[in-house]
């Protein structure tokens, strides 16, 4: 109890790596096709910019996400070796997760839609949007979307960060032969012209793991760069590449899979373009490209091999009147796999959208829309929804919005054919509605959200057994209801001096229902979250930094625990060095089947930059 009130105490001071500089109110959602400042958007979300994310006790994407409110990332190794993401109680196959408004989510399954090639230093921003998104980016946004959007070159540079951490402690009681460690570089360079820009960066991270067989090794290659043909035509293209290698000793089938491996390997490629044709007329085509390996080893007689493309092409448009926005547009998604224990199979996916937006009703921000989605597996689904907001005062907004969606079983849900799991070719997909209504504030130094949800969802898929032993199998076991509480409020804080403050505390509760069949064993359902709380305070001052994190989580079985994470940072010219002590209470917590976390951890890192 000490402690925990310690943390609690400690949450107060989360102070930042530098000032965050960016206006979020006048931050654009990227939405492909309306242009919606975040300060007049009648949803639920969350920006986390390039500074706070800097600021950040974390060394890599799964760190920075855990952070977020609403979301539950659940990892099965530390520092970005696996996990999953969910958003307000959904499962992980129901989050859709984007690159630059591109879809990047797997379609084999959802356990490899957060390998993504992308280091901490070319992200831009993080937009979290929470609640039915299929109305703005179609199947399987079912209860949110995660879009990461990268930088754009604005100097030509040259970067490098180096660092290494351990516990301190040898490995576990079968490995008393050495001590966990890890260690990790990113180099990265960016030039800059006139009418082009490129940026290119390259990260390494490695660790012998905190139990037996988690040793893992993460490569990544990233390169984005751009052209602007004139003021009202750009060119935008970008390529990556992950190799992500470990041992995953309890990561889907324990206790069998003591000496199990993976290896999985991600290529995406995009090309997108934007033309401002006239005054009132925007348009944006883009198509992008996804391949992912995925070799499994059970053990040396049981090896899984996957390897499946993804092919997209998209046209976004907006037209602009004097009445508001006019927003739409066509996609086709093409899916395929080849798999020993899958087969061979494909699907194809054809949507037509589109949107419309005013301002031109006294006090009324209003946007309504509808996604015309086709499958060629499960024939036709229309998605409409809106978005309703009144303005009380010019800083207090109420808003509503409600919206249907559906997520499409991954190729693993149908047709895995392993000794632990069986998929079901049966199975239908998930349908789901779900209405939002909340209070926002936003002023120049308050952002604050208060809402309640409803959700509802038929043909719910879960992977179920009856007995103690035995394979699980996928099922849609009827209804799953969600109702849940949430809140957000960012306070910067005003000063006259050198130090600079900003307050972010969340906090969310859920309350799930399920009808399923009698006796189901669930593999997933029980570890939903109830409760999450969060409390972040960033301070600064231009030489030097402190950050102090901490978060609170209690799931549906009632387990829980707090973390709290520190960072020290001091700043130089060019140079930065940074020590992180993470989990410095020691808490013991799983956050994945039955994988311990590791315990206390530090790290020491130097970040040099230099540009012209």
């Amino acid at each position: 109890m000490l402690k925990h009130t310690i943390g609690l105490l400690a949450l107060a001071p989360l102070l930042a790596l530098g000032q965050d500089t960016t206006n979020i109110s006048e931050v654009i959602i990227n939405q492909n096709r309306l242009q919606i400042p975040f300060h007049k958007d009648n949803r639920n979300i969350e920006i986390l910019t390039a500074e706070q994310i800097k600021q950040l006790p974390a060394r890599n994407l799964n760190e920075v996400l855990g952070l977020l409110n609403g979301v539950d990332l659940r990892q099965r190794g530390p520092f970005g070796t696996q996990a999953d993401i969910s958003i307000d109680g959904g499962s992980f196959d129901q989050t859709l997760v984007l690159l630059n408004g591109a879809k990047v989510s797997d379609p084999q399954t959802g356990h490899h839609s957060l390998n993504l090639p992308i280091p901490l230093d070319a992200i831009e921003r993080i937009e979290v949007l929470r609640g039915a998104a299929a109305r703005i980016y179609g199947a399987n946004a079912l209860t949110g979307a995660l879009n990461i959007v990268t930088k754009t070159v604005e100097k030509t540079s040259i970067q490098a960060n180096v660092y290494t951490g351990s516990s301190f402690k040898n490995r576990d009681e079968e490995q008393k032969d050495g001590i966990y460690y890890m260690a990790g570089t990113q180099l990265g360079a960016s030039w800059y012209k006139e009418k082009h820009q490129h940026q290119l960066f390259y990260n390494l991270d490695k660790s012998n793991g905190q139990r037996y067989n988690t040793a893992s090794e993460n490569q990544k290659v990233f390169y984005q760069g751009n052209v602007d043909l004139d003021e009202k035509n750009q060119v935008e293209w970008l390529g990556s590449y992950i190799y992500n290698s470990f041992g995953a000793n309890g990561f889907y089938a324990a206790p069998g899979d003591r000496d199990s491996k993976e290896v999985v390997e991600t290529v995406f490629a995009s090309v997108s373009s934007k033309h401002q044709l006239s005054e009132r007329f925007y348009l944006s085509p883009r198509i992008n490209n996804r391949y992912n390996e995925d070799v499994y080893e059970y053990n040396p007689n049981a090896i899984s091999r996957h390897f499946n493309n993804t092919f997209s092409a998209e046209l976004n448009s907006r037209y602009s009147t004097r009445f508001g926005d006019f927003g739409f547009g066509l996609e086709s998604r093409l899916e395929r796999i080849n798999s020993n224990n899958m087969g061979n199979r494909e699907r194809n996916n054809h949507g037509a959208y589109t949107e419309f937006r005013t301002e031109r009703l006294e006090n009324i921000i209003l946007t309504v829309g509808a996604y015309l989605n086709y499958n060629t597996q499960y024939g036709w689904q229309l998605y409409p929804g809106f978005d309703f907001g009144y303005k009380l005062t010019p800083q207090l907004t109420i808003v509503a919005n409600a919206g249907s969606s559906q997520r499409i079983p991954t190729f693993t849900d149908l047709y895995i054919n392993q000794a632990t799991s069986i998929g079901n070719s049966s199975l239908l997909p998930e349908d789901a509605w779900q209405a939002e209504g909340a209070l926002k504030f936003n002023d120049e130094n308050i952002i604050a959200h208060a809402g309640f949800f409803y959700r509802k969802i038929n043909n719910f898929v879960d992977w179920v057994r009856y007995a103690a032993t035995g394979p699980f199998r996928a099922e849609n076991l009827g209804e799953n209801e969600m109702r849940g509480v949430n809140t957000n409020f960012v306070y910067s804080i005003p000063s006259d001096n050198l130090l600079k403050f900003k307050l972010n505390i969340g906090y969310n509760y859920l309350n799930p229902s399920f009808k399923s069949a009698e006796n189901a064993i669930s593999r997933y359902r029980i570890e939903s979250l109830k409760h999450q709380a969060k409390l972040i305070l960033m301070a600064n001052r231009s030489d030097w930094s402190a950050s102090v994190a901490n978060r609170f989580n209690q799931r549906v079985s009632n387990t829980s625990y707090m973390l709290t994470d520190l960072r020290i940072a001091y700043n130089l010219a060019n140079v930065s060095i940074y020590a992180d002590a993470q989990n410095i209470f020691d808490v013991t917590y799983i956050e994945s089947g039955a994988i311990p976390m590791p315990g206390r951890w530090y790290t020491l890192g130097l970040r040099f930059q230099a540009s012209r």
